[in-house]
């Protein structure tokens, strides 16, 4: 049964810097190509960053140089680094798997999520 944790949000001046977590269980991590994805209320969830098995990453333009998404198949555990932060990144972050041909999530489930709360 799929498990994702995400972990490490907070509130934080613009400029500064956050490390999100997400754990996952009940799928085999280093096979899966992962996905840091952000909602704001009343928007639709967008891929904010993703992963491969082999470690190709892709980024939304509006994060482009300021984030950074990592793996740890070892610990089953995707990173989002977010440096320079902006107020408008304030959001719910949320990891999912993605399939790789578009980065689209894989599964409905989705974990509680972290928020991401950025003040100018």
């Amino acid at each position: 049964q799929l498990q994702l944790v995400e972990s490490g949000g907070g509130l934080v001046q613009a400029g500064g810097s956050l490390r999100l977590s997400c754990a996952t269980s009940g799928i085999i991590f280093s096979l899966q190509s992962m996905g840091w994805f952000r909602q704001a209320p009343g928007k639709q969830r967008e891929l904010v960053a993703g992963i491969t098995t082999g470690g190709s990453t892709t980024y939304a333009d509006s994060v482009k140089g300021r984030f950074t998404i990592s793996r740890d198949n070892a610990k089953n555990t995707v990173y989002l680094q977010m440096n320079s932060l902006k107020p408008e990144d304030t959001d719910v972050y949320y990891c999912n798997v993605v399939r790789t041909f578009n980065w689209s999530p894989r599964y409905d489930y989705w974990g509680q999520g972290t928020q991401v709360t950025v003040s100018s």
